[in-house]
């Protein structure tokens, strides 16, 4: 209860790390239909999700970030043809990793959204933004001065 109080006017930071094709896409459609969703996401493009490098995700935690969001394109809509199913390989294991160092794994989230789905990217920040929101500040791996 005490945690509660403490954080009540904290607002969750959170880093969505995307594909240029699909959730980007996505994300500039829900910007254009003027669909509303929580501010609290600040968004990285990469050409495909299977580029991604799990470091990223941690050094993202370790820099301040309370949840991570990876999303790319769905299954056999990959536009480098099987680069979302690497990334999905890479995210269950570095998630396995994290639940192993300590890490809360709704902290870190995969998903998938099409071009075509900016409703759907609206309500994926939603419930990422309300289960970091839930979680509270992030406290492990961060970096302290």
């Amino acid at each position: 209860m005490a945690e509660t109080k403490a954080n009540e006017g904290w607002e969750p930071k959170i880093v969505a790390i995307v594909c240029n094709w699909c959730t980007y896409a996505g994300a500039d459609l829900a910007g254009i239909s003027r669909i509303q969703y929580p501010p609290n996401v600040r968004i990285v493009r990469v050409p495909c999700t299977g580029r991604i490098n799990p470091f990223y995700i941690m050094r993202a935690l370790q820099e301040g970030a309370d949840g991570v969001l990876v999303s790319g394109c769905h299954p056999g809509e990959c536009h480098y043809i099987s680069g979302n199913y690497h990334a999905r390989r890479k995210f269950a294991m570095l998630k396995r990793f994290l639940g192993y160092i300590g890490v809360e794994s709704d902290r870190t989230l995969f998903t998938w959204v099409s071009a075509s789905e900016g409703e759907r990217f609206a309500q994926v920040i939603k419930g990422v933004t309300a289960k970091v929101k839930e979680l509270g500040p992030a406290t492990k791996l961060v970096k302290t001065l």
